[in-house]
């Protein structure tokens, strides 16, 4: 059984948090979990987030148990970017791209021996 969550409208690029997201992906839950929350990087903070919000949605929804599900998938497409200026030099002005992502976890059951 799968269990997908998403998380739309990140204030990250998701150049960031795919950094983030191949340190975790393939793991137990529960390990990245832990991992996660001792990760300096700012996007660790929105995967142990999803990552939680799911492990709950798979527990409360489907009857399915915390400890024998994994990160099957994990992944940070693009998502709207801001577009901003700021002032230059002798009148002109510079483009800033605000980057925006979209999280998609896919959490998987492995069946246990």
């Amino acid at each position: 059984m799968d269990v997908r969550a998403f998380a739309k409208g990140v204030f990250i690029s998701p150049q960031k948090l795919g950094l983030v997201c191949d340190k975790v992906r393939g793991m137990q839950a529960e390990q990245a979990l832990i991992v996660l929350e001792f990760m300096p990087q700012k996007g660790a903070k929105f995967i142990h987030k999803l990552v939680t919000s799911a492990l709950a949605n798979a527990e409360n929804n489907y009857d399915l148990e915390r400890d024998e599900m994994y990160i099957a998938t994990l992944f940070a497409g693009d998502g709207p970017a801001m577009k901003r200026f700021k002032a230059g030099a002798r009148g002109r002005y510079k483009p800033r791209k605000r980057r925006t992502s979209h999280l998609t976890l896919v959490l998987s059951q492995r069946e246990a021996k």
